[in-house]
C-alpha cells in the first residue's frame, strides 16, 4: 500500500508536467521558499520531525497603490504512529488593498519512506478549502464619472454580490540524503472556478513546481557536522554553503529562481537571481528551536521605478519532541 501511494504521487507530480495544458492565474508567491515549506510542497509535511509553527508575511510593491499583502502560518510534525507527516496551513492573500480576499485552509499528510540508509522519500498530498471575495466598494468604473464633477454617479456593472468558494488538491514528492534534495509539486489538480459572475469561466490553473538543492559543509566544519549529525540528525552545519534552484510554472507564467546560501554560526544570508524580474537579498538568524529571516527583493523589470521591491518576513519555531521511537532522518535543506 505504501508504494501505490508513493507511485500515484509521483504519477501526479510529474506526468501533471507532461499533459496541463494550462489555465489563468497566478498564486501569491513567498520569497523565502523554504521558510514556508508547506506552501511549496506539501511533501515537506513533517519533514522536520518535531512540532514546528511558521508565521509569514510578505508586503509586494508597497509603492505601488493598492498593492499585495499575503500572510501565512502553518503547523506541521511526524507521526511514528502513520509513518508520516500531518500538516495544516492557512494562508490569506489580499489584493489592490482588500478589494479582492483569498482565504485557503487545507490539510495535508506526507508518507515517510526511507530506501537506503542514506536516502529517504517523502510523498505528500494536499485537501484545501478556499475562500474569495470582492469588496465592491472600492471598485470604480468609467460609467461613474461625470467629465467636470468626477466620480458622482452609481455605475451600471454588474455587482456579483457572492463569495466564492471551492474544493482543491495538491500533491508533492520529496526524495532527500543528508546533504542534498530534489522535489516537485502539483498544485490545484481539479483546476475550481474563481468566477464571481460568469460561473466556469474563470479556472485557477495548475501550478507546477520543481526544486532542487545541497547544503555543503565549509572547511573543519564539515568534519565536525557528521560527528555532530550522528548524535542528532537535525544538527545544521556550523558554517556552509547551500545552492538552490527552484522552477515554477502556472499556465502562461513561468519562474526559474537561481540562488544561494551562506551559513556561518547562526547568521545566514541568501542571493537570488529570478528571471529577469529582481534580485533577491535575505538575512536569517537561527537558533535550534527559532529562525527569524527578512528579505528584500530588488525589481530590475520595468517597475522597477514605482514597486519599492517586495518585502517578507518569516519566523519558524521549532519544538522539541519526545525520542524518536523509530528511525527518521529529517530533511537538511536551507531554512529560508
Amino acid at each position: 500500500m505504501a508504494k501505490r501511494i508513493l507511485l500515484l504521487t509521483c504519477v501526479a507530480v510529474f506526468g501533471t508536467v507532461f499533459l496541463n495544458g494550462g489555465a489563468q492565474a497566478q498564486d501569491p508567491e513567498f520569497t523565502q521558499f523554504y521558510a514556508n515549506p508547506l506552501y511549496l510542497n506539501p511533501a515537506f509535511a513533517g519533514s522536520s520531525r518535531c512540532p514546528r509553527m511558521v508565521m509569514n508575511y510578505r508586503n509586494q510593491w508597497p509603492g505601488i497603490t493598492r498593492t499585495y499583502i499575503t500572510y501565512s502560518a502553518s503547523y506541521d510534525q511526524h507521526v511514528d504512529a502513520m509513518s508520516g507527516g500531518l500538516g495544516i496551513l492557512v494562508t490569506n492573500d489580499q489584493a489592490g488593498d482588500g478589494t479582492i480576499n483569498t482565504t485557503n485552509a487545507s490539510v495535508m499528510y506526507s508518507y515517510y519512506l526511507p530506501v537506503t540508509n542514506s536516502f529517504s522519500v517523502k510523498a505528500g498530498v494536499q485537501a484545501a478549502f478556499a475562500q474569495k471575495s470582492v469588496d465592491w466598494t472600492k471598485l470604480t468604473f468609467g460609467d461613474m464619472i461625470d467629465n467636470k464633477l468626477g466620480f458622482i454617479s452609481q455605475t451600471n456593472e454588474q455587482n456579483p454580490n457572492r463569495t466564492v468558494t471551492n474544493v482543491d488538491f495538491s500533491a508533492g514528492i520529496l526524495g532527500y540524503s543528508s546533504s542534498f534534495f530534489i522535489g516537485g509539486a502539483v498544485h490545484h489538480l481539479l483546476e475550481p472556478d474563481e468566477a464571481f459572475i460568469s460561473q466556469g469561466s474563470s479556472p485557477l490553473p495548475m501550478k507546477i513546481t520543481a526544486h532542487t538543492g545541497a547544503i555543503i559543509p565549509i572547511g573543519s566544519a564539515s568534519t565536525r557536522h557528521k560527528r555532530r549529525r550522528r548524535r542528532n540528525p537535525n544538527t545544521l552545519p556550523e558554517s556552509s554553503i547551500s545552492p538552490n534552484i527552484l522552477y515554477q510554472k502556472q499556465q502562461d507564467f513561468q519562474q526559474l529562481n537561481l540562488g544561494v546560501y551562506v551559513t556561518k554560526g547562526p547568521i545566514v544570508g541568501g542571493l537570488w537571481y529570478r528571471n529577469e524580474d529582481a534580485f533577491i537579498v535575505l538575512v536569517g538568524l537561527q537558533t535550534t528551536n527559532f529562525r527569524f529571516g527578512y528579505s528584500y527583493d530588488v525589481t530590475i523589470s520595468k517597475l522597477s521605478n514605482a514597486s519599492a521591491g517586495s518585502h517578507e518576513l518569516s519566523m519558524t519555531f521549532q519544538f522539541n519532541c519526545r525520542p524518536k521511537k523509530k528511525k527518521f532522518t529529517p530533511v537538511s535543506c536551507p531554512s529560508f
